[in-house]
C-alpha cells in the first residue's frame, strides 16, 4: 500500500497547495526527473557521437534511458525505442514511412474514441495515397468501443488499424489485445496510442503483439518528450525520412536532427522514480535486488491498486452532485475497465466556466474537447463547449476529491 505522504514528497510542485486534476494533459514531474536533467546539464551537455567525455557521457545517458523505456514497455530490445518531441510528432513522422507501403484502394481503420493524433495522420496519408478510411463507432451510453463494428470494418484490404489503449476524453480502456489479433488476422499492422494508459497500468508490447505503440513521458511524471515503440523488423524495413548523413538503422534513422537529450535524461529519472515505487511499495517481486523491469512492474501495480480506490471515490462523489452527467463507464463493478479520467457536464454551466470556477479554488481541471474531436462530435458535445475533465494519478488524495465534490455541489 502506498504511503501517500511519502509519495507526495517526490513531487515538489505539490508543495504549492494546488490540487492537480489536470493530469491527463500532463502530470507533475518527480524530483528524480529534475535531478537527472540538472545532472545532464552540469556534466554531459553535448551533442551526439563525439570522441570527448561529455558527448560520450550524453550518449551513455540516452542509451540507459532507452534501456529503461524498453523495460517499462517490455520491448524485445532497446533499439525498438524511438524518442521524439511528442506522440503527435512521432505519429506523423512514422505515418509518412508507412504511407510508402500503401496503394490506392487500400484501407485504414480509425476509431471515433481516439485522440486526433491517432486519427489525423492516417486521414492525411489516406488522402495522399488514395486509400479508404473506415471509421469504428462507440456506444454513446458508456463510451465503449463497438467491437462488432470494428471486426466488420477490417477486411483483406486493411493495411493498418489505429486504436487507443485508453480514451483521453472519457477514460475507457479498450481491448487492445483483441484489436491487434483481429488486425493481424487480416494481415494489417496495428498502431496503439497508449498515452493515457501508460501512467496507470503496466504495458507489455510483446504480449499485446502490437506493431507500433506511442506514449508520452510527460503523462507519466517525466518531461515533455514522446516515445514510439516499434517491432525491430518493421522499423528496419520502413524507409525513414531523414538527412543523408544520419544512420540507416533504427532507432537513429527515425530520431531526426538533434534530440532533446536533457529531456531523455529526464525520462530516465521518471522511470527511476517508478522503480523506486516498486522496490518500496510493490509485492515481493518488486523488492530490492529485482531487475529494473520487475521493479517497474511492481511500481505500476502499486499505482493501479491505489488508483482503483481513488477512482471509486471520485465516481461515487460525482454521482452525488445534482444534475451532473458523467460520460463513460459509471458502473462501479466495471471500474477496472477505465483509467481514473472522468468527464462530465453540469446543466446551466458552460464547461469552461466550471473550470474557471474551480481554478479560483486552486483546483486545476481541463474543459473542452482535449483533441478528442471525433468523440465529442459523436456525443453531440463539441459545439456545446465540450466537457469538464478530472483526471487522477497516484499522487492525488481522497481529501482532494472530497473538496472537489463539495465545491461542485455549490454550483
Amino acid at each position: 500500500m502506498l504511503n501517500i505522504d511519502a509519495v507526495r514528497t517526490h513531487f515538489p510542485a505539490l508543495a504549492s497547495g494546488a490540487t492537480f486534476f489536470d493530469n491527463p494533459g500532463g502530470t507533475q514531474v518527480a524530483q528524480e526527473v529534475i535531478e537527472r536533467m540538472q545532472r545532464y546539464f552540469l556534466h554531459s551537455n553535448a551533442n551526439h557521437g563525439g570522441a570527448f567525455r561529455t558527448s560520450q557521457a550524453s550518449d551513455a545517458v540516452v542509451w540507459e534511458a532507452r534501456e529503461a523505456v524498453a523495460a517499462f514497455l517490455h520491448a524485445a530490445r532497446p533499439e525498438e525505442i524511438i524518442f521524439g518531441q511528442n506522440m503527435t510528432s512521432l505519429t506523423f513522422h512514422i505515418s509518412r514511412s508507412i504511407a510508402r507501403l500503401l496503394e490506392p484502394g487500400d484501407e485504414l481503420v480509425v476509431t471515433r474514441l481516439d485522440h486526433d493524433a491517432n486519427i489525423a495522420p492516417w486521414l492525411l496519408i489516406a488522402e495522399d495515397r488514395g486509400c479508404q478510411v473506415r471509421w469504428v463507432d462507440f456506444h454513446p451510453e458508456d463510451c465503449t468501443l463497438d467491437m462488432q463494428v470494428l471486426e466488420e470494418a477490417i477486411s483483406p484490404r486493411t493495411k493498418l488499424v489505429a486504436v487507443g489503449y485508453a480514451s483521453n476524453a472519457v477514460g475507457t480502456i479498450n481491448d487492445v489485445q483483441k484489436v491487434v489479433q483481429i488486425a493481424h488476422s487480416a494481415g494489417a499492422l496495428c498502431f496503439v496510442d497508449a498515452v493515457q494508459y501508460a501512467p496507470h497500468k503496466s504495458i507489455d508490447v510483446q504480449a499485446l503483439d502490437c506493431d507500433l505503440l506511442a506514449c508520452s513521458a510527460y503523462k507519466f511524471f517525466g518531461p515533455h518528450t514522446g516515445i514510439l515503440y516499434g517491432k525491430y523488423e518493421l522499423l528496419e524495413r520502413l524507409t525513414a525520412y531523414k538527412v543523408r548523413p544520419a544512420e540507416n538503422h533504427t532507432p537513429d534513422k527515425f530520431e531526426t536532427g538533434t534530440q532533446s537529450f536533457e529531456s531523455i535524461a529526464g525520462v530516465l529519472g521518471a522511470l527511476e522514480y517508478l522503480a523506486w515505487l516498486g522496490t518500496t511499495y510493490g509485492p515481493e517481486d518488486g523488492a530490492q535486488g529485482s531487475t529494473r523491469e520487475q521493479a517497474l512492474r511492481a511500481g505500476m501495480q502499486a499505482i493501479e491498486n491505489y488508483e482503483s480506490s481513488l477512482s471509486l471515490a471520485l465516481l461515487e462523489g460525482l454521482q452525488t452532485v445534482p444534475g451532473l452527467h458523467i460520460w463513460g463507464i459509471t458502473d462501479a463493478a466495471r471500474i477496472a475497465s477505465r483509467v481514473p479520467t472522468f468527464s462530465f457536464t453540469l446543466p446551466g454551466w458552460d464547461p469552461s466556466a466550471v473550470a474557471e470556477r474551480l481554478a479560483r479554488e486552486e483546483i486545476y481541471v481541463w474543459s473542452g474537447n482535449f483533441y478528442a474531436l471525433a468523440a465529442l462530435e459523436r456525443l453531440g458535445l463539441d459545439e456545446q463547449g465540450g466537457i469538464v475533465r478530472v483526471g487522477l494519478v497516484h499522487y492525488n488524495t481522497r481529501a482532494e476529491i472530497d473538496r472537489l465534490i463539495a465545491i461542485l455541489k455549490t454550483l
